[in-house]
């Protein structure tokens, strides 16, 4: 990337969603949010047996994209990226969410007996290699280690937040540089944290089932999630005309090729995991993909290989797509739609040995978590600026260029 000094004749940008958009914006989510409740509620009445797994799946979607929307906040600043001011407040809407999953973790505690049943139900005791997990797998230490989960997540993206609020009304490098500072311990906690939650919710619900490259594959699925909605604002804001300075096609195209960076990581870091458990051929480990290559889910595991990884890799490969709204919109949706069939892949087949079985439990949770996401995303939104107004890179977000 480099940048230039030239006369730039583009419009001012807008600072704050105008009134009436900002209005129209928190109508449209609420609408979202009360059919979600509505289709959660049917989801549940009309399929109580498989609304817990499918309530799984679609929280454990939205969460990993605050969790996305955390991580490129935090690289930003451990970076000191000039390019990102707008894109990185954009990520910090994101973040909103995680304070809205530690809410909409609590119906998985009433679930919780039916969901991780393998090593919570009464058979768990005579299972020799469960009782050996006993010191880390019991409902007390999973409850504990979901609070820290939600105090590191929910204290980062706050304390980030309103760091980065306080450089809407005035500059202070002290505070860009305190964020800098603070930001390379908080990956370590990020990282972490990620990891073990990862474990205890989704590898957990088959405990014989083991694997070390498990939390950074959800990582990759995370942040492909969430630069995916990145790339969407980005298109949407400079659609209706309100960025046309910070976030231009030249950060399109960065956050086009951050996606395409993604997609290539998420591909190389689950053909890591299979290669490896193929190649050694442990029961323990195999019995994973096993259960998922069965007629039922055997279509499932190529879509993700195809349309994970395969197609957008294909339409991103080259600069023209990355540039264009159009086609990067409908690839940032698309790989949305992915990143929640993986966590069906990865959630389902615990409950379902026999086949995919996509039902109204899966719609309903699915349009809950997007209500509840589209509110509190547009609730922050509307209530900052557009970009941190007064961020000494301002000028050089300006100029970013790419050749």
């Amino acid at each position: 990337m480099s940048t230039h000094d030239g006369h730039d004749k583009r419009p001012a940008d807008v600072e704050r969603f105008p009134a009436e958009t900002a209005k129209k914006i928190n109508s449209l989510a609420t609408g979202l949010l009360v059919v979600g409740v509505v289709g959660a509620a049917a989801g549940y009445f009309m399929d109580a047996k498989a609304f817990p797994s499918a309530y799984l799946t679609s929280f454990f979607w939205l969460t990993t994209i605050g969790l996305g929307g955390l991580f490129f906040v935090l690289i930003q600043h451990v970076t000191r990226a000039g390019w990102s001011v707008a894109p990185r407040r954009h990520a910090e809407w994101l973040t909103a969410i995680l304070p809205a999953a530690a809410v909409l973790f609590l119906p998985l505690i009433a679930f919780a007996p039916t969901l991780w049943e393998h090593w919570m139900g009464e058979h768990a005791h005579h299972d020799p290699l469960i009782v050996a997990k006993h010191g880390y797998l019991n409902p007390t230490f999973f409850y504990v280690r979901a609070a820290i989960y939600f105090v590191i997540w929910i204290g980062l993206s706050i304390w980030f937040y309103k760091s980065s609020s306080t450089l809407d009304s005035k500059r202070d490098d002290s505070v860009v540089e305190k964020m800098q500072a603070v930001a390379a311990p908080s990956l370590f906690l990020f990282g972490f944290s990620l990891t073990f939650a990862a474990i205890d919710w989704l590898m957990s619900l088959d405990p014989h089932w083991y694997s070390t490259i498990f939390g950074v594959y959800i990582f990759a699925g995370a942040v492909t999630a969430a630069l995916s909605v990145l790339c969407l604002i980005n298109i949407r804001l400079q659609g209706v005309g309100l960025l046309n300075r910070v976030s231009t096609v030249e950060h399109r195209h960065d956050l086009g090729k951050l996606l395409f960076g993604f997609v290539v990581f998420f591909a190389y870091i689950g053909f890591s995991q299979y290669f490896l458990i193929w190649y050694a051929n442990i029961p323990e480990e195999t019995i994973f993909y096993k259960e998922r290559w069965v007629p039922g889910w055997q279509t499932i595991s190529w879509m993700i290989l195809l349309g994970h990884f395969v197609l957008p890799f294909l339409v991103l490969l080259s600069r023209h797509p990355k540039r264009n709204s159009t086609v990067l919109g409908a690839v940032a949706v698309w790989m949305l739609l992915m990143h929640w069939i993986d966590m069906y892949w990865l959630v389902k087949p615990n409950f379902d040995h026999h086949g995919a079985h996509f039902g109204i439990a899966d719609v309903g949770a699915l349009l809950l978590m997007l209500g509840v996401g589209a509110f509190v995303v547009a609730r922050r939104a509307t209530g900052s600026a557009l970009f941190p107004l007064h961020d000494p890179r301002v000028p050089e977000a300006m100029r970013a260029e790419n050749l």
